[in-house]
């Protein structure tokens, strides 16, 4: 394998290009929110095909979600009036907390085909998160495969800290109604969330695998499930107009929205 890296900066994003030259993959991350905007692969003639939503776009879009991958923590929902008490301490914040906001120091140049962005204490406000964590996320390229690593620290080892933390991906489809999601076979659990707020309810779902069991028209809502007893974690998303398939390895990952 042959990994190339540069710095890139459009306007004010600096962006890290990390690609296997051989293989013919590409990563894109912007150094805000640490954000995959591009996963891409060269065709027989050269092009470049990205997989992601609007992928290695990074203007406002007239209407519309306007991330690709979206990195999510130090808690993943949303929080009532943005503002809530853990132990005593007050914490504020939007959907899916405050990682997409900050700019990522990179923790040392891109090598083996890996980028690796570090946040620290020093990097947030108590009021943001109150106890002292440190988080380093990973992109990797490793063969055909793509894989991201979250490594969290507590810096305050006599305290349990709870932290949530996730990968919010929008793939690229023709349309709305053009794709497909497949799942594995399995036990899962719907966690209902009524605008947003989890509300306590839950649903057991026994799956034989296959084609999505929700009707597509009510998958802008929030289905939020865990994987109580699936042994194979692999689920797909393909969309046959344009040819895109993308493999989700979801292996020791609790819920998947």
């Amino acid at each position: 394998m042959k990994f190339t890296h540069r710095e890139e900066k459009r306007g004010d994003r600096l962006l890290d290009v990390l690609t296997d030259e051989e293989i013919g993959l590409r990563l894109i991350v912007s150094r805000l929110g640490a954000e995959l905007i591009s996963v891409a692969r060269r065709d027989a003639n050269g092009k470049w095909i990205g997989f992601l939503n609007r992928d290695n776009e990074i203007g406002a879009p007239e209407k519309g979600w306007a991330n690709h991958a979206t990195v999510m923590g130090y808690y993943l929902h949303r929080i009532k009036d943005e503002r809530t008490l853990y132990r005593g301490r007050e914490m504020r914040g939007g959907t899916h907390s405050f990682l997409r906001g900050k700019v990522w120091p990179a923790v040392k140049p891109a090598q083996d085909g890996e980028l690796t962005y570090r946040i620290t204490p020093e990097d947030f406000l108590p009021v943001e998160y109150p106890l002292r964590v440190s988080l380093d996320l990973t992109y990797r390229i490793d063969g055909e495969r793509v894989s991201t690593t979250f490594r969290f620290r507590n810096d305050e080892p006599e305290l349990t800290a709870h932290v949530g933390f996730g990968l919010h991906p929008g793939f690229a489809a023709a349309s709305f109604d053009s794709f497909r999601f497949e799942m594995p076979a399995g036990l899962y659990r719907r966690h209902f969330s009524p605008t947003n707020y989890l509300s306590g309810e839950t649903e057991d779902i026994r799956f034989a695998g296959g084609e999505m069991p929700f009707a597509r028209e009510k998958l802008p809502g929030s289905f939020i499930l865990e994987l109580v007893d699936v042994p194979d974690r692999t689920f797909t998303f393909s969309d046959p107009p344009s040819a895109r398939t993308v493999a989700i390895d979801l292996t020791g990952v609790p819920y998947l929205t």
